[in-house]
């Protein structure tokens, strides 16, 4: 960190910009190594290792620059780079496969296609990233520097130009002004609830108080979310130049960042470039030379759900237990210490700077009448890919499984997809066309939430489901509220009746009753919308318990309680790979006598199932 510019004006920002763009222009070649979560679980350091003495061997350590990144993106392709500026995206990488790699491409000029992206719809490899169907129709704004930047490089940072949007707020507008701008971007906050950023600024701004705090809830707990947590590992300046602008405008002189203790490499980057940032001037006293003080702390939070909830989250921060309290009073009028707080999740903050550099009207443009900018989305569950996208707001959710997700595995059927996490709901086939906005979510009795979209296909039992979610609610539940704290496991009570096969048509009347109940009453917005995997699934598969109940079945075969395995001796070729691998010794039979699958010794494991060859088992 030596020799560092100290920054006292958007001149100086300008200053380190060039210098950082003639040092780049130097090289022939750039390679950006994916370092984010999922790539770092893969390997990717042993990858650049390798990239790194390749390149050494072949005498071009001067053409080439090696740079780790963020998450680039396609989270279950990893270790994955791209070279530049031709955009070559290479994937499932090993450190064998390196030396051709650099001397075919980086030495002779030749894509090494048998390494670059291989697009399973198309069935063909596709090299560059302007061409890959799972890039081309996003728009990225809050992931603008993920996965084509160096996270740790704050130079980097600014020559993108970071802290531009800073200086000029503080340089150039009033308080008034950047609240207005925000306001007038109809940026909504990314968190869940989806409230308009620029009013709840606005109450932070007019709250009484000669204190005031500004918080970063990174605390994402959802199953399957991965959006603030690679934001933050692959733009962490983003974060701070987020915070740092909404401090100006709310009048704060200290904010918090408050990260779950699960996200290490989260953990260490902020604070890395924390330190970057306070060395260069950028977070201090008289930031700007605009008199403007202002400083961030790390919080580490222990893993409860319950802390996403803004007043769960500010007990925490003040070290005590993480349950919500009543409201009002709300957070900007008495939270942290009982000083006025705001409190933005991580894809709010990194959705301000541009917005203050490019105009609320750029902003605005993208996104629905209602529902401004875009959204990312942890993209998971049953399609060919997953990981991390970013699109414009009201973008038709078949558009986002069928053409940036590249669809269904295996050629089966979509049957749902869950958004908005366990606080979320399902939207069936049937509403597959459906724009995805806060509107539209909102009739589908589903939420925007802050970004989980599982897909599930036509495999999944939606009582399952139900069930998987109301189990992570109620380990999760805080227990301070009765409807919540009981609710729930009364919830999951009956759900797990059912899936065992002793459900009656009462209990579905129960299950949606307590459901509605528990929405009414509980304290918090996490256990008001509990209930919603429920309800939404009872709205569009009712069928499916009603089949739990009534017929003791479950199509689907995920409720093992509710299966019988038989061996079909039309279709059965003998080959004894059932009894074979059978745990139970349930299944007895020879090439002279059909199999057959004794039912008081079957563990209804699925292992015949899975094994034969030729379908020859049934569960009906």
């Amino acid at each position: 960190m030596s020799d560092k510019v100290f920054i006292k004006s958007a001149d100086d920002l300008e200053l380190v910009k060039d210098a950082f763009l003639k040092r780049l222009h130097n090289y022939k070649y750039r390679v950006l190594v994916c370092s984010g979560g999922g790539c770092v679980s893969a390997n990717c350091h042993a990858v650049k290792n390798a990239l790194l003495q390749a390149i050494k061997d072949n005498g071009i350590e001067d053409q080439v620059l090696v740079s780790e990144t963020g998450c680039i993106g396609t989270c279950n392709l990893g270790p994955v780079m791209a070279v530049m500026p031709e955009e070559v995206f290479y994937t499932k990488l090993t450190p064998a496969d390196i030396p051709a790699i650099v001397k075919s491409h980086l030495v002779d000029g030749n894509i090494c296609q048998e390494n670059t992206y291989y697009d399973i719809a198309l069935q063909k490899r596709v090299s560059r990233l302007k061409d890959i169907e799972f890039f081309k129709n996003q728009v990225k704004i809050a992931l603008r520097n993920c996965g084509s930047i160096d996270y740790s490089s704050i130079e980097e940072y600014i020559a993108n130009d970071g802290y531009m949007a800073a200086a000029k707020a503080l340089g150039e507008m009033t308080r008034q002004q950047v609240i207005e701008e925000v306001t007038n971007s109809g940026l909504r906050g990314r968190g869940g609830a989806g409230f308009p950023t620029g009013i709840k600024w606005k109450a932070g701004y007019e709250a009484d108080g000669d204190e005031k705090y500004i918080v970063c809830n990174a605390d994402e707990g959802d199953p399957g979310a991965f959006m603030d947590r690679s934001i933050i590992e692959g733009d962490p300046h983003s974060i701070i130049e987020g915070l740092m602008i909404g401090a100006y405008a709310i009048g704060a002189k200290k904010g918090f960042a408050y990260i779950r203790a699960e996200y290490p490499l989260a953990i260490e980057r902020f604070n890395a470039a924390l330190a970057q940032a306070r060395e260069m001037g950028i977070l201090g006293e008289n930031i700007f030379s605009s008199g403007f003080n202002f400083d961030i702390e790390v919080r580490i939070g222990a893993g409860a759900f319950v802390c996403g909830e803004e007043t769960a989250l500010m007990a925490s921060v003040e070290g005590g237990r993480g349950e919500p309290r009543q409201k009002p009073p709300f957070p900007f009028q008495k939270g942290l210490l009982g000083k006025p707080t705001i409190i933005n999740n991580v894809e709010t903050l990194a959705n301000i700077p541009p917005i203050i550099f490019k105009g609320s009207q750029w902003y605005a443009g993208f996104g629905t009448e209602k529902s401004k900018g875009t959204k990312v989305f942890a993209l998971a569950g049953d399609i060919n890919n997953t990981g991390l996208v970013e699109v414009p707001i009201g973008m038709p959710l078949r558009d986002i499984v069928y053409g940036i997700g590249g669809g269904i595995p295996g050629g089966r059927e979509y049957k749902a997809a869950q958004i908005g996490g366990p606080s979320g709901g399902c939207i069936p086939k049937e509403h597959l066309d459906t724009p995805v906005d806060y509107d539209s979510l909102t009739k589908l009795g589903a939420i925007m939430g802050s970004g989980g979209l599982i897909i599930m296909d036509e495999d999944k039992c939606m009582v399952d489901v139900a069930k998987y979610f109301m189990d992570f609610v109620q380990n999760e539940s805080c227990g301070k509220c009765i409807p919540c704290r009981l609710g729930t496991k009364r919830m999951k009570q009956i759900l797990e009746k059912i899936t065992d096969g002793k459900g009656t048509p009462e209990d579905i009347d129960e299950l949606e009753a307590i459901a509605r109940d528990v929405t009414a009453t509980a304290l918090c917005g996490l256990g008001q919308t509990a209930s919603n995997p429920i309800l939404s699934t009872l709205r569009s598969f009712r069928n499916e318990y009603e089949e739990h109940v009534t017929d003791k079945k479950c199509a689907t075969g995920k409720c093992k309680e509710l299966v019988s395995y038989r061996v079909l001796a039309e279709i059965c070729k003998k080959c004894g790979l059932c009894a074979k691998n059978c745990p139970a010794t349930a299944i007895t039979g020879s090439k002279e006598e059909p199999y057959e699958i004794d039912e008081s010794k079957c563990i209804k494991c699925g292992i015949c199932l899975e094994k034969c060859p030729f379908e020859a088992i049934s569960t009906n």
